[in-house]
């Protein structure tokens, strides 16, 4: 998500300090950077695609350009975008919307946005596909950069799940403000708790719900979003969720974040690996005497760290939501309204957040089972009904009922996930590829 003044400010490293850092300054930055009061209407977007030739036979084949990311990027980034536009290590481009006062703008302006990629692509012989991971093609790195390199290297200790996550993974990324703006720090900080802990209590529920990732390279997994499987396969350290019913937030991501092992330290020359096991906090303490041949860190290093952490829900002044699969076609709007409107209407979030209170915290239960589980289904069912209900009563968003309807009558309601209907295509890919409207949008 691109940077907009003062709200929903995707986290971007302050200048290079020449100051070392120390514990207290890094134990107080980190809270005060990573949880900021926004208006809470604010949404930013980010889509991850695949891209794959749209000749049907071909659509096991290479990345196309072959294996060239800056041909596509030439390919796709001819101005005109309203978001930015990058590419992922495994050939994924990502469009990252700015912030937008509400749903309705920030929807509006990535539709007008993907509607010029699937063109660019079309002319190019080449469709992009939003599904959670590629059913097709085994994970291989196209991006060279120093940080991809050392993470793939980093996350090599934790077996092929680490590339398989930067290769051949997609999601769509929804981003919330963590509050408002309220008189009083304790009303904020009661207003980003009850965000936060929303925004984890309805993540199996989701997860469940728009599974869309039951192949991979070919085969079956066993899981319905393969996607939230590999995440979970990763270093905990810096990929797990905080455990139901953390009490302060705020210190808890400020301990995760300092004892985190450092993946990687930015060099003008050679590798940017980091000593194996170091955290930062120890390089904090340790600096030179830890890292011979970097100075110790300051607060452009930690800045940096915070970006190699993965949490299902992560800080960055904005909440940022990462654990829905992709989505084929306009299907994005659904997760993107769903999340938006638990987030802005009380009673809708009240109510989503009881009905998951019997699967709070089965991240794990849902990349596997999805809907098969009766207590997942049951809470995506009833978080869906109430996030349309709520779309409806409001004459501004009332346009995305009629998608999120759709979506449960077709899926949520019948104890079904797109990875259902996925699993059952030989190819993996017929189902994903189709620009599918649930419900009518104008």
């Amino acid at each position: 998500m691109r940077k907009a003044d003062n709200v929903l400010t995707a986290f971007e490293p302050p200048p290079p300090a020449s100051t070392p850092l120390s514990e207290a300054a890094a134990e107080a930055w980190i809270p005060r950077t990573c949880f900021k009061n926004g208006p809470p209407s604010q949404l930013g977007v980010e889509l991850e695609l695949l891209v794959v030739n749209a000749d049907q036979a071909d659509r096991d084949a290479a990345l196309h350009p072959s294996h060239r990311p800056s041909a596509l990027m030439r390919t796709l980034s001819d101005g005109g975008l309203d978001g930015r536009l990058t590419v992922e290590p495994g050939g994924q481009v990502e469009l990252s919307s700015r912030p937008g006062p509400d749903l309705p703008h920030t929807v509006d302006a990535v539709r007008r946005d993907l509607a010029a990629l699937h063109g660019r692509a079309a002319r190019h012989g080449l469709r992009l596909v939003g599904t959670g991971a590629d059913p097709a093609r085994q994970p291989r790195r196209v991006v060279d950069h120093p940080r991809y390199a050392t993470m793939e290297q980093y996350f090599d200790r934790w077996g092929p799940a680490g590339r398989i996550m930067m290769c051949s993974t997609a999601s769509v990324q929804v981003n919330v403000e963590a509050g408002l703006h309220l008189a009083g720090r304790q009303r904020a900080t009661d207003d980003f708790r009850r965000r936060w802990d929303l925004l984890h209590a309805v993540g199996p529920a989701l997860i469940a719900a728009f599974a869309n990732s039951p192949r991979l390279a070919g085969r079956l997994t066993g899981f319905k979003s393969t996607r939230q499987a590999v995440w979970g396969a990763l270093d905990p350290a810096r990929t797990s969720a905080p455990p139901v019913g953390c009490n302060d937030v705020a210190d808890w991501w400020t301990r995760r974040s300092l004892d985190a092992p450092v993946m990687l330290i930015r060099r003008e020359r050679g590798s940017w690996t980091a000593p194996v096991g170091l955290t930062f906090r120890q390089w904090i303490r340790h600096g030179r005497s830890a890292v011979p041949d970097h100075p110790a860190p300051t607060t452009d290093d930690l800045a940096y760290h915070l970006t190699t952490l993965f949490p299902p829900v992560r800080p960055r002044g904005h909440f940022e939501v990462r654990y829905i699969d992709a989505q084929p076609g306009q299907r994005w709007i659904v997760p993107s309204a769903v999340v938006s409107v638990l987030m802005d209407d009380d009673a809708a979030g009240q109510g989503a957040r009881a009905a998951c209170e019997p699967v709070e915290g089965r991240w794990a239960d849902a990349a596997r089972l999805g809907l098969d589980d009766a207590e997942l289904a049951r809470a995506a069912t009833r978080v869906l009904e109430l996030s349309a209900a709520a779309l409806a009563a409001n004459p501004e968003t009332a346009r995305f009922a009629g998608p999120v309807q759709g979506y449960l009558e077709r899926w949520t309601s019948r104890g079904r996930c797109p990875a259902d209907d996925a699993a059952a295509e030989p190819s993996g890919w017929a189902k994903l590829t189709t620009d599918e409207q649930i419900g009518d949008l104008p």
